[in-house]
């Protein structure tokens, strides 16, 4: 008997039970069929409270970083990247050997208990700078992992035609979840403090594992894409590794990926001396960070839900990849010639609200024709200690030249270098991607 292909499960249950108001009203609006619906909603919500509860704690992170100053940050970061080598092949070893419907809804957990730990010991060692600092590195390499991790699930979960048509509403539940965070904390850090809001974080990670629960039981469903599948993956954990030096197509994502965060560290460390230069007050500093946040998801909600989708079903991902680092490199050539506060968190804006709206699910939707093993360990490889190798490599990089004698108008210009480069590797990667649907 031949396996029924992944949605047919969602499509009987929607033949017996006529349509919501919510699902004419998504159908209408959004490229949402009906029958995706709870799919959708429970994927919307899971990515909500995973990124609410990261963004929430997120302008702790971004204060510790001011705190400690750019030089101690960049060696922070060797010790981010080194943190990233570690868990990519832990993680593989461990979806190699434990069922996803386990290990997924675990991994959740323990971030909530560790949120709970460090509110607990900030409050009784405020200035603990050794804590301050491990702090900020796992924060660093979990954000990462986590937002991997909840992609490769829904790239098991959809078709690679449906990945075009949802995965931008699915990322407006991330950018919500982003949004809601940073103003949370703007409201209450300055009554509840650091150790609050890291309570916060922990209640909405607990939220994440209910909807992870949630997803697992629609994708195990009889038909579903999980039925009988939900198995550990097996192989080496190193595989990724292997994976992605075998494929020309993996080593240009990761080229990409690389380049993308040159931009991003660039931008990073002259937020670091732009803000600690303007705002003198740490409290303050933590508001910056979480105003600016709030309005990168406000600009990203209207984006993903109502345009990411229908870019990339009439225009390609090559347009999803290559908008943005076109924006940043005149953004970058902007910068040269003025160094202010006021460009500088434009084109931070700017920056996170087309990496947000188009780059990252471009990027999930790549991966959308890959085997499993390639969608977990090359994924989580790229992800991870790819991205976060390029961050202490280019952050090392930066403050030598910079030690060397580079102006801050060199490093505009070199970023804006970079960024040309990203454009086209994006070009490339986007028509072979398109490419290989058309064959």
């Amino acid at each position: 008997m031949p396996r029924p292909r992944r949605g047919a499960t969602f499509r009987a249950v929607t033949a017996q039970t006529p349509p919501s108001l919510l699902a004419r009203l998504l159908a209408r609006s959004t490229a949402i069929e009906p029958h995706e619906l709870p799919a959708v909603s429970a994927a919307f919500s899971l990515f909500f409270c995973v990124l609410g509860g990261y963004f929430a704690v997120r302008p702790i992170r971004e204060t510790i970083g001011t705190t400690l100053g750019s030089d101690r940050v960049a060696d922070l970061w060797f010790f981010t990247s080194l943190g990233a080598v570690i868990i990519v092949p832990l993680y593989g070893w461990l979806v190699g050997r434990v069922r996803r419907s386990v290990l997924l809804p675990t991994i959740y957990a323990l971030v909530a208990a560790a949120f709970v730990t460090y509110g607990v010991l900030f409050r009784t060692r405020p200035d603990d700078l050794a804590l301050a600092s491990t702090f900020y590195v796992g924060l660093s390499v979990l954000n990462l992992l986590l937002v991997s991790v909840f992609w490769s699930f829904l790239l098991e979960l959809f078709t690679s035609e449906q990945t075009k048509r949802l995965f931008g509403v699915i990322s407006t539940g991330g950018t919500l979840g982003a949004l809601v965070g940073p103003i949370v904390t703007d409201l209450v850090v300055q009554r509840i403090g650091t150790s609050g809001v890291l309570f916060i974080g922990a209640a909405l990670f607990t939220g994440a594992i209910v909807s992870q629960r949630v997803l697992i039981a629609i994708w195990k469903a009889p038909g579903g894409a999980g039925a009988g599948n939900d198995r550990a993956i097996g192989g080496n954990p190193f595989a990724g590794v292997a994976l992605v030096l075998k494929s020309p197509f993996l080593l240009m994502i990761a080229l990409f990926v690389v380049l993308l965060s040159t931009t991003n560290t660039l931008l990073y460390f002259q937020q670091l001396e732009i803000v600690a230069r303007t705002f003198t007050d740490t409290a303050d500093r933590t508001q910056v960070f979480a105003r600016i946040d709030y309005i990168v998801q406000t600009l990203t909600v209207f984006s993903q839900f109502f345009l990411t989708g229908r870019i990339a079903k009439h225009f390609g991902v090559t347009a999803l990849l290559v908008t943005l680092p076109l924006i940043i490199m005149g953004g970058f050539l902007v910068l040269a010639t003025t160094g202010t506060f006021a460009v500088l968190a434009t084109v931070l804006v700017v920056r996170r609200w087309g990496e947000y709206a188009f780059i990252r699910p471009g990027r999930e939707m790549l991966f959308s024709r890959l085997d499993t093993e390639a969608k977990y360990k090359a994924k989580n490889l790229i992800d991870v200690p790819v991205y976060r190798g390029a961050d202490v490599l280019v952050a090392q990089l930066q403050n030598a030249l910079r030690a060397g004698g580079l102006t801050a108008t060199g490093v505009a210009l070199l970023g804006a270098g970079a960024a040309l480069a990203w454009a086209g590797i994006g070009t490339w990667l986007g028509r072979r991607h398109e490419g290989a649907r058309n064959t």
